[in-house]
C-alpha cells in the first residue's frame, strides 16, 4: 500500500480496513457518486451510522439518474418513434409515385386510344 492511503486526515473510521475505500475507488477508476456510496457503506458503522447509509443510497440514486433516468428512456424512444416516421414517410411517397407512374400510363393508354 502506498504511504498516501496509510493517511488519514480527521479520524480513524478507514485505518483498520484491509482496503481503505479511497484506494479502491481510485484503482478502480470509479465515478464521484458510486466511490462516495462505497465510502459511506464502508464507514457507517464506525463513524456515521444511519445517517451514513441514507447518504450511501442518495449517491445511488444519483447514479441510477445520471445513467439510467426516464428522460434518457423517453429520447431513445422518441428517436425510434422519429425512425419508424421516417420509414412510413418514404413507403408512403413510393406508393404516390407509384400510384402516378400507373395513372399516366393510363391515361396516356386512353389518349393514344381515342387520337
Amino acid at each position: 500500500m502506498s504511504d498516501v492511503y496509510k493517511k488519514q486526515i480527521g479520524g480513524s473510521h478507514y485505518q483498520s480496513m484491509v482496503i481503505q475505500p479511497s484506494e479502491f475507488i481510485n484503482k478502480n477508476n470509479l465515478p464521484f457518486a458510486e466511490g462516495n456510496a462505497i465510502k459511506y457503506l464502508c464507514r457507517h458503522k464506525q463513524k456515521g451510522q444511519k445517517k451514513d447509509l441514507e447518504k450511501a443510497i442518495h449517491y445511488c440514486q444519483m447514479a441510477i439518474d445520471r445513467d439510467y433516468s426516464e428522460k434518457k428512456d423517453f429520447l431513445e424512444e422518441a428517436e425510434k418513434e422519429k425512425k419508424e416516421l421516417e420509414e412510413s414517410y418514404q413507403e408512403s411517397k413510393r406508393q404516390t409515385e407509384e400510384r402516378r407512374s400507373k395513372e399516366w400510363l393510363k391515361g396516356y393508354n386512353k389518349w393514344k386510344k381515342n387520337k
